[in-house]
């Protein structure tokens, strides 16, 4: 009893007091009667990187907050091919509302700690809470806009700006507690050589060629291969080329 006490208090829930998703997520629009009854259906995972965490064509049975890692989510084609259409960070809001199936995958990039809600918990929550709604729209534009631009980074930027495009936006994301007028930061490379390659629309060798000529210029530091440290995030931004570098 002492721990149901704890966990969903009289105001707001103490296990969200902390949460990131809360205060820039969706959770954030409800009031705390209303987060406090989401709360009491929540679930919190710790999930391995490579797991799949929602399949193509999947019966949609829950949706999740992510609170920390990154998630990847893929296309495939029918003859098994897949493509990488996009990255979820912290305090992202993973499945799609308002449909019976996923339509996508989404595998964890990274470690990833998600907060799970029921399909029922959600759906219930939008019907009693408009503000919910809203910040789920809210989200799904977002997103909208973040996949025009990255399309214009594809379309038509040259190989050295989507290299620098992706790690600028690595950097501003990966991690929500950083800082987003920070100068500097560092980060793992949250995806193999492989998969940036992928995403990019890039050869693995044209990857590999471009983080090194960013690290030769003084641009980028990078230790074990997958540490990356930025130490001037302006000049990051002005490898990226063109408009897209301040919307990545």
């Amino acid at each position: 009893m002492t721990l149901r006490q704890d966990i969903h208090s009289s105001g707001i829930p103490i296990l969200c007091l902390s949460c990131e998703a809360r205060s820039r997520g969706v959770c954030g629009a409800l009031e705390p009667d209303h987060l406090a009854q989401l709360a009491k259906t929540s679930s919190r995972h710790n999930i391995e990187p490579g797991v799949e965490l929602i399949g193509d064509a999947e019966a949609i049975d829950c949706y999740s907050n992510v609170l920390s890692g990154v998630v990847k989510l893929t296309k495939s084609l029918s003859d098994g091919r897949q493509q990488i259409v996009g990255l979820q960070f912290a305090p992202d809001f993973l499945g799609r509302p308002f449909k019976m199936k996923s339509a996508i995958n989404a595998e964890a990039a990274t470690a990833v700690s998600l907060c799970s809600f029921p399909r029922a918990a959600i759906e219930r929550m939008m019907k009693q809470s408009p503000e919910f709604v809203h910040r789920l729209l809210k989200q799904a534009l977002n997103e909208l806009d973040e996949a025009r631009e990255w399309m214009v980074t594809l379309g038509r930027k040259t190989a050295p700006e989507k290299v620098a495009s992706f790690l600028l936006m690595i950097a501003r994301n990966i991690d929500s507690n950083v800082d987003p007028t920070a100068s500097s930061t560092c980060f793992e490379l949250p995806m193999t050589r492989a998969d940036i390659s992928d995403f990019l629309g890039i050869t693995n060798e044209t990857v590999s060629r471009q983080l090194t000529s960013l690290r030769m210029d003084g641009v980028i530091r990078i230790e074990n291969n997958r540490r990356v440290t930025v130490d001037s995030m302006s000049r990051l931004e002005r490898r990226c080329g063109g408009r897209g570098a301040t919307a990545v």
